[in-house]
């Protein structure tokens, strides 16, 4: 018995029975077996070691271009990879899966965060991050092959948000452990950008969680595993759901749709309004593999993806290229 059949055996051993079971699990493409890893792990690594993956150092999780101790997503794609192991591992699930769920979820968004999905969903039509994570691991990564992900880590990735379940308890864990996430995590950010106070906080939310982020993340954390202990299901209590809807709903009027971040949003949409414009008229501009990929997906769905995948200083660096005049040799030529 080699290394990763011992893991597979310790699994039904000591994980709970409504745990995900790597040996279980399947691919679109059979692969030969790792003699160290199990399944879940190997999609794990394939996530870390991915393009898409890197690219979130340097994409906006709320803050553009705010400086060094901000969230990016690849620093929120980390943290919710953190708590919600610490969860798996307290209801003995699957730690691997959630992992490789939770380093997955975000690889689809788009520069800008969401000022930047909602830019690409006006343009389109319709456009979900999570659809476009799935597409990324799916189509897009190694050259247009995918990564061949097990279904249920793609299920968990695409289904972390909107209006499906994910079918693991795993995939279910990571969607909460999402908002726990970006909740406190933009809140912390919030207050060091000095556009909040801790005083500010609803009342409840301040008796419920505290003000500081740490309590925070623990009493959530705490409440979704007692509430989820030995269940067929991942939830929380009633009383911390609705605090968490509170603060979801102050977070969103004061800071996601705050009129203090409206000019950084209105940039952001103007800068990929205008690169999806150039590229659907000028595809001849793209990068030779998107340029190939025109035939198979359309030029639409190619664009799409293209600035999709870009990140925040990249874009801006492309639209100073494409729009903006060399002004320094125009000056010189004057001279």
């Amino acid at each position: 018995m080699n290394v990763r059949e011992q893991i597979e055996e310790f699994e039904y051993q000591y994980l709970s029975p409504y745990a995900a079971k790597s040996r279980e699990a399947k691919r679109s493409e059979p692969m030969e077996e790792c003699e160290f890893r199990t399944k879940y792990q190997r999609d794990r690594d394939r996530i870390l070691h991915s393009k898409s993956f890197r690219r979130l150092k340097h994409k906006t999780q709320v803050y553009i271009v705010a400086g060094d101790h901000y969230r990016t997503r690849m620093t929120h794609s980390l943290e919710v990879s953190q708590i919600s192991r610490t969860i798996a591992r307290a209801l003995k699930l699957n730690e691997d899966l959630t992992d490789a769920i939770a380093l997955g979820h975000d690889v689809g968004h788009t520069p800008f965060g969401h000022a930047g999905e909602a830019a690409m969903a006006k343009l389109l039509g319709h456009f979900s991050h999570n659809e476009q994570s799935l597409r990324v691991v799916e189509y897009l990564e190694r050259g247009g092959t995918g990564l061949n992900l097990t279904e249920e880590v793609r299920d968990g990735i695409v289904n972390h948000t909107g209006p499906n379940l994910p079918r693991t308890l795993e995939g279910r864990i990571v969607r909460t452990a999402d908002r726990i996430a970006y909740l406190c995590h933009d809140y912390d950010d919030s207050i060091r950008a000095g556009l909040l106070q801790p005083g500010e906080l609803p009342q409840e939310v301040k008796d419920c969680f505290g003000t500081d982020t740490s309590q925070m993340i623990t009493t959530m954390v705490s409440d979704m595993i007692r509430s989820s202990w030995e269940k067929e299901d991942i939830s929380l209590s009633d009383k911390v759901r609705q605090v968490m809807d509170v603060f979801r709903k102050f977070m969103f009027q004061r800071i996601y749709h705050s009129e203090a971040l409206a000019r950084e949003r209105k940039q952001a949409v103007f800068v990929l309004q205008e690169l999806y414009g150039h590229y659907m008229e000028h595809s001849e501009d793209l990068p030779e593999e998107f340029r190939q990929r025109e035939e198979r997906w359309g030029r639409q769905q190619t664009v799409t993806d293209y600035v999709a995948g870009l990140t925040d200083s990249y874009a801006v660096q492309l639209f100073n290229h494409i729009f903006v005049p060399p002004v320094e040799q125009m000056v010189k030529q004057d001279i």
